[in-house]
């Protein structure tokens, strides 16, 4: 035994008083007077315990006779754990996390010589460990350090991820390591838990709340997937002419490429590029399944996302409207990118503000807020105290010849006579936009007059069409289209609507091996003369089911509407609104077999537009004028004059 000292007894005298200090600053919020508002970042990030368990999922797709494992990455408050609270858990389930990784820096996930994690993906734990939550990474089934097999969004996707929750809630098994015996409980969690991620990870998100799973409190899909059919198809037209197989292959572990050519094969054979609905889709399919969702839901989503396109948003929202679900959303002008990268401290302040309410369950107010954010112009938001808002009505405008052919009218009145158009699959949506006052063989196009006043769009639309094929194959598009001067995020860019700087902002606090510290971004911008508002894309084979197409009869017409995707867009005063409807949407979809020619029945095709102020805004808005203008709330002001591009650049 060591001498005892002055010193040695003073010491643990000391080390008493100031653990009763930190108590003081780290003791839940809920002691304090008054209601918390805020979680505060009272606990160290660098102490954080790290840890890891693999849950048994309770499927044997690798079929080794072995139930599959998926891997759990932790990160989680080390003072929570000595005091005895539990916390709630914000939760990334990704097949990315080796493969190809997180966010704009594309981060993967690093490993001590313990097998724990030293770099988590994003900023979720640098930022929110601090403040009292446990952050956890889960490799989907088949990806990283988990078993099993990728199945593309279904079953082994879904129920990976879905049995963390479970085991977050003790409902499910889990051991400390991939193949031992010894088991690992979360009894440092209440079981509440968020699902966020992007793309893919926002898809299982959706995917697990379809299942009704009891302590899923709250989702954040962002860029995510609804429907896996409409990933890969619209209505029987292909939008890539390759299947979920591939998909599976680019993520799968070494391990699972050598064991899962069953689930290869199964992927093959259950998704036809016939563009027919099978079984595989229908497992796919969680929009069928938003009346079991219990969690809130704040989804986030690119308008001019052409990755995942903005009908998995609507068709999304629309379904869990009807089920009463709690939800919040952001509509931005970017494609496929993340909030963190196109309004990132609005966006942690927002997303902290999300969690502290739905997981903590602080009354800051925000489920009180506007339900929708808006990007009007790059940098510039909108609010909407719902959405779509109130006074929104589906409005029917119908086509009508003008004086050239293929250059028509758009109005509330039915038209009369044909038009026609021959498919060119090396044309596409701005081929068409460009040239819409001019008679071109490969569309029709239709425009209002110049309007008298800002008409805004915010929903989604659908476009029927009687067509009269020259074939026995043809795919449709309809497109709306904003024409005039405006100035937008660079949609088509490499960056999506993004640039990406050198110098780095930080959010949460930073070890060695995991910084908090991000690349900047700014708005990449583009001047144009029009605006695709939105867009929509069919096989005309499928013109008696979404779900089944068949050979046409050259010289019948056939009746098909097509839908479009969601959005929210003011088409200013001095602009027009045009419909076109064309063929092949170069880039966009595959061609038909052949190039058909297409006759358009005017008096029997019209579009379904969701219009703020219904048809009376449309036919009877007052003049414009130069003062900012209110649409059910909204804040709308006057546009800057933009520089039409010149020709060529």
């Amino acid at each position: 035994m060591p001498k005892r000292t002055r010193f040695t007894i003073w010491r643990p005298l000391a080390a008493a008083a100031v653990a009763a200090l930190l108590a003081t600053f780290l003791a839940p919020a809920t002691a304090h007077a008054g209601p918390p508002r805020e979680s505060k970042p009272v606990h160290s990030y660098a102490n954080a315990i790290r840890e890891a368990v693999w849950v048994d999922t309770g499927l044997d797709l690798d079929r080794d006779g072995k139930h599959d494992r998926v891997a759990v990455d932790i990160v989680r408050p080390r003072e929570a754990a000595a005091q005895g609270r539990k916390v709630p858990v914000i939760m990334d389930a990704s097949p990315y996390y080796s493969c190809c990784g997180r966010g704009n820096e594309s981060q993967k996930k690093t490993y001590d010589a313990d097998g724990n994690v030293v770099q988590m993906p994003l900023f979720y734990d640098n930022y929110f460990v601090p403040r009292g939550y446990a952050v956890v990474g889960v490799d989907l089934a088949g990806t990283n350090r988990s078993d099993g097999c990728v199945d593309v969004g279904g079953r082994s996707d879904v129920l990976s991820a879905k049995a963390v929750v479970d085991w977050l809630n003790g409902r499910a098994k889990a051991y400390t390591t991939r193949t031992g015996t010894t088991k690992a409980k979360a009894t440092w969690t209440n079981g509440r838990t968020g699902m966020i991620g992007k793309s893919w990870d926002g898809t299982i998100a959706n995917g697990v709340a379809a299942t009704g799973v009891e302590g899923l409190k709250t989702i954040v899909p962002i860029s995510a997937i609804s429907s896996w059919y409409d990933y890969y198809f619209q209505q029987g037209a292909p939008l890539y002419d390759s299947g979920p197989d591939w998909l599976s292959d680019y993520v799968d572990s070494p391990d699972a490429r050598a064991k899962c050519g069953a689930v290869q094969q199964m992927l093959v054979d259950g998704a036809p590029r016939t563009g027919d609905w099978t079984p595989l889709w229908t497992e796919r399919d969680y929009v069928k399944d938003a009346r079991k969702v219990k969690a809130s839901v704040f989804a986030i989503h690119g308008m001019q996302d052409l990755n995942v396109r903005m009908k998995h948003l609507g068709q999304w929202w629309d379904a869990l409207a009807k089920n009463g679900v709690e939800r919040k959303i952001w509509l931005s002008q970017t494609g496929h990118v993340d909030p963190f990268d196109f309004r990132r401290a609005d966006w942690v302040k927002t997303l902290h503000r999300w969690f502290d309410h739905e997981l903590l369950g602080y009354d800051n107010g925000i489920d009180r807020e506007p339900i929708a954010d808006i990007e009007r112009h790059p940098d510039q938001w909108v609010t909407s105290k719902v959405w779509p808002p109130s006074g929104t009505h589906t409005t029917t405008l119908r086509p009508a010849k003008g004086t050239q052919a293929g250059v028509g009218t758009l109005g509330l009145t039915q038209g009369t006579g044909t038009e026609s158009f021959t498919d060119d699959p090396q044309h596409s949506e701005t081929d068409w936009a460009a040239h819409i006052d001019q008679p071109t063989p490969d569309k029709a196009g239709f425009t209002t007059g110049p309007l008298t006043r800002d008409l805004r769009l915010s929903g989604s639309s659908e476009v029927t069409v009687t067509a009269t094929p020259s074939t026995t194959t043809a795919h449709l598009s309809a497109v709306l289209v904003d024409l005039g001067p405006d100035t937008i995020r660079d949609y088509t860019d490499g960056g999506e609507g993004i640039t990406t700087l050198t110098d780095r902002t930080c959010w949460g606090a930073s070890t060695t091996g995991d910084s908090a510290c991000y690349k900047k971004t700014a708005a990449k911008t583009a001047d144009v003369d029009h605006t695709v508002v939105s867009r929509g894309w069919a096989d005309l084979g499928n013109h008696a089911s979404d779900h089944k197409g068949e050979p046409l009869t050259p010289g019948k017409p056939y009746t098909i509407t097509l839908d479009l995707a969601a959005t929210d867009h003011v088409v200013p005063a001095g602009h027009r609104l045009a419909l076109i409807i064309a063929g092949t949407d170069k880039d966009l979809i595959d061609p038909p077999s052949t190039k058909p020619a297409i006759t358009l029945d005017l008096s029997r095709t019209k579009a379904r537009v969701p219009l703020v102020g219904g048809a009376p805004a449309f036919a009877d808005a007052p003049s414009a004028t130069p003062e900012a203008k209110r649409l059910d709330g909204v804040t709308i002001a006057p546009r800057p004059a933009h520089r039409i591009p010149e020709a060529g650049r």
